[in-house]
Formats: C-alpha cells, sequence, structure tokens
C-alpha cells in the first residue's frame, strides 16, 4: 500500500520506539513498512508454533489494516482487545475502521454501545450523529462541483492554499534541489506555485522562490494574506544537514517567511512533529497538527496563541469533540467555521473533510461529515474555501481517489452555499424566571412529528444545553424536570430557521416557588384577596390572584386543586355556607373559561365559617383586619408529592 508523507512522519515516529526490539523476520518486515512480506512471515511462525506476543499480533493486524485485508486486520484487532490488553486510541480507530468496513454500521454501533462506558461522551455522541446523518435523506452530493486540476503530477500533490491570485501546493515531484527521501523513494517535499484562472483551473505550475532554500522538506503552506506571511512545515536540520533527536528521529517544524524575506522557527521540537498550519489573523492562534502522546489519537489539532508571530502558549488541544482516537489534520477556518479531516471510523472511509462551528466560549459543535459530494472510499484532505464575487464559492482540497493523475492530486470545487450537509443546532440556557439563575440536570429532548425522540441530552451546572441532529421539516423541543414545569414548543418552516439561528432560551418554575403549606395542606402561594361583603363578584383584583392560579396549571398541567372559600363568622352559618358555596362556583367557572378543565379541578367547595383560624367566632367581638383572616380562599394542591418526583 502506498504511504504518502503527510502521515508516514507520523508513523516513522511511532514505529522508532518498537523497532529496537525486533525479534522476528515478520517483525524486521513490519518496520520495513513491507506489509504483505510481514503478513506471510507472521504466518510461518505461527504455523511454526511461535508464541506471538500481543504487540506482535497488533502489528499483524496493522499489516493487514494497510494493505486493505480489512476482515483480517478486525478479526486480529478484536482478539487482542477481547484480552483487555492495552490498545492505543489509533489502534483502536483502526480496529472500529475494519469492522465499519466488513460489516453493516449497526455492528459498530453495537459494540459502541457495549463500550460506551470507556469512551468518552463525544465520541460516542459523534459517530451516532454522523451514522444517522450519513444516512438521512439529507446526504446527498452537497451541491459540490468537482474537477481535477492541470497542475497535477505522476507524484504527491497536496495542501493547497490561497496565494493572492494564485495557489501554493506541496509536492513530491523530482526538483534538483531536492533529495530522495528514502522511506517513499520521491524527492522531499517542495513548495510550488501555479496560476489560477477565471474557472478555478490551476496551470503552470513553479518552485515558489519566496521560501528560504533547503534541500529537504518544505510543505503544507499557509498564505495569511492579512499580514502577507506565509507558514509552512519544514525538516529540523543545521547547516544543511538533518538534526535528529537521540532516538534517530527527524522531525518537522512550523516556520513563518515574512514579505519582506524574514524567517522564523514558531514551532521546533526534534522529538515531535507538526504539520499543516493555519494562522487566524482575528485571534492569532496559529492552529496545526501534532503527535503529541498525550492527545486523543494519533494526529490531534492544537492551537498557540501569538503575537507578532511569537509564540506565547503552551499547546492547547481541541478537545475530544473535535480530536478522536484517529488522525486529525488540516485544519482551515472560514468565519467560524472549521473543517479538518479525520481519519476516525465512521466516515466514508479513509481521510474525510468535516465541519464544525466555533462558539463563542471556544467549544465546538459536533463535526459533520461533508458527504459524499466530496468525501470518497480514499484519503480526502487539505480543504480549503473563499467566496466569489456573487457566485458561490470555490476551493480545493486534496485526495488520492481512483481516477487521479499522481499519489494526491489536489481537485478544485464549487459550490452555490456554505457547504456542509444540512443539520438542526439547537442550543440554549434553563434557568429560573425570578433569579434567572442556570438550573442544572434538566431534560431536554428533540421530537419529530410524531412525537418520537430524536435525542435527549440533559444541561450543564450552568444550565446550558446543545444538541444538533439531521436536519428535520417538523420538531418539537421538550424541556422537563421533576419538581419543575414542563416547556413544550413545535416549530415547522420560518420557526426551524428561528430555533437554527437563535439561542434557545428557556425558563422553567420550581414547584416550591408555587406552593406553601398552609392550615397543615399544600396550597398555591397567591396574595391573600377577600370579596366585598355579601358580594360574589370576581373583581379585577381577584383576577389578578386567578389569573396565577391559571398560569400555575398550565405550568403543571397535572396539577389536581381543591378550591376552598371560608367566610368570617358574622352574618348567620347557613347564610355564610350559601355565600361561599357562590364565591366558590364563581371562582371554579373563572378558571374554566380560561381554559383550566375539570381534570385540574377536583372540587369547589364552600365552608362557610366552619374553620375560623382565630377566636373571631360567633358573639366575639373582633376588629374587621381579624374577621378579614377568615374570609379566605385556598387553592389546595392535591397531588403535590406526585408532581414533585
Amino acid at each position: 500500500m502506498r504511504i504518502r508523507i503527510f502521515i508516514l512522519f507520523f508513523l516513522t515516529t511511532a514505529f522508532l520506539v518498537t523497532a529496537q526490539d525486533i525479534k522476528t523476520k515478520g517483525d524486521k518486515y513490519f518496520y520495513a513498512y513491507a506489509y504483505e512480506d510481514a503478513i506471510k512471515e507472521y504466518g510461518k511462525e505461527m504455523q511454526k508454533g511461535f508464541l506471538m506476543t500481543n504487540h506482535q499480533l497488533l502489528n499483524l493486524a496493522d499489516s493487514y489494516f494497510k494493505t486493505n485485508d480489512y476482515t483480517n486486520a478486525a478479526k486480529w484487532y478484536l482478539d487482542v482487545y477481547k484480552n483487555d490488553t492495552i490498545m492505543s486510541n489509533n489502534r483502536f480507530n483502526s480496529m472500529l475502521q475494519s469492522l465499519a468496513k466488513t460489516s453493516e454500521p449497526e455492528r459498530v454501533k453495537a459494540f459502541l454501545k457495549s463500550n460506551e462506558g470507556s469512551l468518552s461522551t463525544e465520541l460516542v455522541e459523534n459517530a451516532a450523529f454522523n451514522y444517522e446523518l450519513l444516512q438521512s435523506e439529507t446526504a446527498d452530493n452537497g451541491g459540490f462541483f468537482v474537477f481535477n486540476i492541470d497542475a497535477n503530477s505522476p507524484q504527491d500533490d497536496f495542501a493547497p492554499t490561497f496565494y493572492k491570485d494564485k495557489l501554493l501546493f506541496s509536492s513530491s515531484r523530482k526538483s534538483k534541489s531536492k533529495k530522495i527521501y528514502g522511506p517513499s523513494g520521491e524527492s522531499y517535499m517542495d513548495i510550488y506555485v501555479a496560476r489560477i484562472n477565471g474557472g478555478g483551473k490551476v496551470m503552470n505550475p513553479n518552485i515558489f522562490e519566496k521560501i528560504p532554500e533547503s534541500s529537504y522538506h518544505k510543505a503544507t503552506p499557509y498564505h495569511a494574506s492579512g499580514i502577507d506571511r506565509i507558514f509552512y512545515v519544514l525538516s529540523n536540520e543545521e547547516d544543511g544537514e538533518l538534526t535528529f533527536d537521540d532516538r534517530g528521529k527527524n522531525s518537522l517544524a512550523i516556520g513563518v517567511t515574512y514579505d519582506n524575506g524574514f524567517f522564523r522557527n514558531m514551532l521546533k521540537d526534534l522529538s515531535t512533529s507538526f504539520y499543516y498550519p493555519f494562522f487566524d489573523e482575528v485571534s492569532e492562534r496559529l492552529y496545526f497538527a501534532a503527535d503529541f502522546p498525550d492527545g486523543y489519537g494519533g494526529t490531534d489539532i492544537y492551537y498557540v496563541s501569538t503575537v507578532n508571530s511569537q509564540v506565547m502558549s503552551a499547546p492547547v488541544n481541541l478537545g475530544p469533540r473535535i480530536n478522536t482516537p484517529g488522525n486529525e489534520i488540516a485544519p482551515y477556518f472560514m468565519g467560524n467555521s472549521l473543517f479538518f479531516s479525520s481519519d476516525v471510523f465512521y466516515g466514508l472511509g479513509g481521510m474525510d473533510i468535516y465541519k464544525a462551528y466555533l462558539q463563542a466560549d471556544d467549544s465546538f459543535s459536533t463535526p459533520v461529515n461533508l458527504g459524499e459530494g466530496i468525501n470518497s472510499p480514499d484519503d480526502d484532505f487539505g480543504f480549503i474555501i473563499r467566496p466569489q464575487d456573487m457566485d458561490g464559492y470555490i476551493g480545493y482540497f486534496s485526495s488520492n481517489r481512483k481516477g487521479g493523475k499522481g499519489g494526491d492530486d489536489i481537485y478544485g470545487f464549487k459550490i452555490s452555499r456554505e457547504p456542509g450537509l444540512k443539520t438542526l443546532l439547537v442550543r440554549g440556557e434553563v434557568r429560573t424566571p425570578k433569579t434567572e439563575q442556570g438550573i442544572g440536570d434538566v431534560s431536554v429532548k428533540l421530537l419529530d412529528g410524531e412525537q418520537n425522540l430524536i435525542k435527549e441530552v440533559f444541561t450543564q451546572d450552568d444550565g446550558s444545553y446543545q444538541l444538533e441532529v439531521p436536519w428535520r421539516e417538523d420538531v418539537s423541543l421538550k424541556v422537563s424536570k421533576p419538581g419543575y414545569s414542563t416547556f413544550n414548543k413545535t416549530y415547522t418552516e420560518s420557526g426551524l430557521e428561528e430555533l437554527k439561528n437563535n439561542k434557545q432560551d428557556v425558563e422553567i418554575v420550581s414547584l416550591e416557588e408555587l406552593v406553601e403549606k398552609r392550615e397543615n395542606q399544600d396550597v398555591l402561594k397567591l396574595d391573600s384577596f377577600v370579596f366585598e361583603r355579601g358580594k360574589t363578584e370576581i373583581v379585577p383584583e381577584i383576577a389578578v390572584q386567578l389569573d396565577k392560579v391559571v398560569e400555575a396549571v398550565e405550568q403543571f398541567p397535572k396539577m389536581r386543586l381543591q378550591i376552598e372559600t371560608h367566610t368570617d363568622s358574622r352574618g348567620s352559618s347557613s347564610s355564610n355556607k350559601r355565600l361561599s358555596q357562590k364565591r366558590a362556583d364563581a371562582i371554579r367557572l373563572y378558571l374554566e373559561q380560561k381554559d383550566v378543565t375539570s381534570a385540574n379541578i377536583v372540587s369547589a367547595t364552600g365552608y362557610g365559617e366552619e374553620k375560623i383560624l382565630n377566636s373571631c367566632t360567633n358573639g366575639v367581638y373582633c376588629l374587621d383586619f381579624l374577621h378579614d383572616q377568615n374570609a379566605r380562599t385556598n387553592f389546595v394542591v392535591l397531588n403535590y408529592e406526585e408532581l414533585n418526583q
């Protein structure tokens, strides 16, 4: 199998440590990248009864994987995995890639389900989302028009970047100034420049001469147009000779060339290679891929903060929402859209191009596979894009798909809108209406038109939530937590655009805020009110309080109420009994006219003067305010405990 340059450095690094422990002929072939010979020799050794170590079994699995024999690769990876042997994240990804290529996605999903306790939440969510997205009706070609460019060669051409009205790219085509790179048998990489014509075609490539000369690697350039500087990777060398760490490894550094020809090394470590720089001129962050040992997989994407192209911070990993057990490379931003490539197992095959949104809090949305319109079963990477005047977008990417001119070719594309399969991103905050304090552990569900569950998440401690699903034409949002009111809202057509483009903040009310203990009962908290003496009319002051009852029922639709009205002792007991019942009936009628149903009002009872609260009984002289304490109305919540569960 062909090993292209952008992955080769990582593989070489991984093997340098183990190459010191070559014990068999199979090991020797494996570390020499002769995978087919390694498979044969490992087979012979097992037939002779040689006891293979788990490390050698993984080498065998890797050899099958590198030669596209995914059935046998999956078998040997799983054999090792079942023994609870520690497996690197990168090999775990290769195991799942092999499973994905030899079975239905359901088998991989089942595997993830049975092992989700040991996997990151982000990895499980990303996989479920992209599997559903790629199988949904929205997974068409995404509107891409893709074409091969004339500037490609029989060698590897990749990593394009816009340079004014031209294109810079990396190539291993032969050059008099370049030595031969041993592991690949091709020339060391160099940076070329070519002209872009009006139709997006790229022609007349030549060596780019505005970067300091080197006989070794110069590759993956990025041109920051606002400051006219070029960031690129280069071999670590000194006085024209490669420099090595104590394990004999030569790594790649990231340097920058200014418009006046000044050069500066930005990231250099003899034991770590850096790839695919991208410089964001707004934040002054330098993004790149690297194979640090504490990453999530093979190569991860990082950034460092800079000032005037000088590094001012330690590398920051973009986290498990972006980085996976596989390899992530080639970050590229357009606005707040991050495009990058990954060979994670839930893609279409090899390296796929993904898109995620950088949000205000520096977190990322779920990465979205750009789909079959641009991704192939092979490797697709090095994506760049920019708007055209009144004519959508134009961009370029690299691929080793069938039908190309060489190993990796550069392809152009045109598209009428910003690329990405259509998804629905819903995010916001759940909080209390009075204090506006966020509420944690709240269930946020997205339901389809038939009220079937699409996805459920729970809010963070600060009340924030986010969920993203393939596009739907009709959804409902349901927010709930035991002891709190429930929020329900349905969105269609224009409402979906509102939901997509704006935060959906939700207020829910705690039942404890609405209910208090009074007279040994759970009753709604209301301001006290009294009817006019001998009257039953619902005056505006009373209506204000009754509307609070209506609101409480709307917030808790299953609330069951008992209306209790009481009078003071003035007047006869029988007349007070009749008066209080008429008042209870008037309250009930008012609530029913406000759509509070009989399911909510269990009873409405007038007790007259049966339950006097103080000593103001018949024949006892009391001031009016003491009598008024007895003339009261309670709304008893009969199912308080049930609602609070």
